[in-house]
């Protein structure tokens, strides 16, 4: 029920590493005082005038910070900034916490694809921006955030339905449109909030899937993902992604 393959093993492996690799690294523990018990510091700072100072007509050092390189291969999380957009389910979920809501049937555009999982992203940004340039010729607003409902899944890829909520469906699409038209999926599910990027949503999938599993509770084969942070793309972006699991 996962939607990619995990690294949950090499991440647990993690913290034993760095944790030797200190370990080995670190310098051998010092019997002698530390400055703080030789000379401790007097509970008020008094100037002292007994020693000698900088030259009072010496300008003080100015304090710049100094910048660091980048290291190589890590990039800086950015963070998009909030939407005003309403998500489906108001209340906002506890990171790290599995809840019960009722989701509401939304009208949606619904653009049908498929992708690989390396693409998925990219693909599924595609499909938003493809709704949001048909909604402009039909001169209406998104009502909502993006959603994409994983009808199915495969170790290379999966299908999608991208969709945007809408305040009513139109009587008719553009000549020529692939966007149709139809209500988000409704009724009981668990939510588990994502927060990070997305290429680290496989291992929020291996909690819930392992949550599910534990309290052995059925849901359907397919999840709802709701992008209260726009996907953008850059590989680096902190996103707020609520995952629904449908409840069977």
């Amino acid at each position: 029920m996962t939607r990619l393959a995990t690294l949950a093993g090499l991440l647990a492996l993690v913290p034993a590493l760095t944790t030797a690799a200190l370990a080995q690294n670190a310098p051998p523990p010092s019997t002698a005082p530390s400055p703080a018990e030789t000379n401790p510091l007097p509970t008020t700072t008094v100037p002292d005038t007994s020693k000698s100072g900088p030259d009072p007509a010496s300008p003080a050092p100015q304090q710049v910070p100094i910048p660091r390189p980048a290291q190589s291969g890590a990039a800086q999380t950015v963070t998009p900034p909030p939407s005003t957009l309403p998500t489906l389910v108001t209340t906002p979920g506890e990171p790290n916490d599995v809840d019960e809501v009722t989701l509401p049937a939304k009208p949606v555009a619904i653009l049908t694809g498929s992708t690989k999982w390396d693409d998925a992203r990219a693909n599924l940004r595609k499909a938003f921006k493809t709704i949001g340039a048909t909604l402009t010729k039909l001169n209406l607003k998104p009502a909502g955030r993006p959603i994409a409902l994983f009808t199915k899944t495969e170790d290379d890829g999966f299908q999608f339905e991208a969709m945007i909520p809408i305040e009513t469906v139109p009587t008719q699409s553009p000549d020529g449109s692939e966007v149709k038209f139809g209500s988000s999926p409704s009724g009981k599910a668990l939510r588990y909030r994502h927060s990070g990027t997305y290429e680290e949503i496989d291992g929020t999938y291996e909690t819930l899937t392992a949550y599910l599993d534990a309290k052995e509770i059925p849901v359907q084969d397919r999840f709802l993902e709701e992008y209260v942070t726009d996907l953008g793309e850059g590989g680096d972006e902190k996103l707020d992604i609520n995952i629904y699991a449908l409840a069977k």
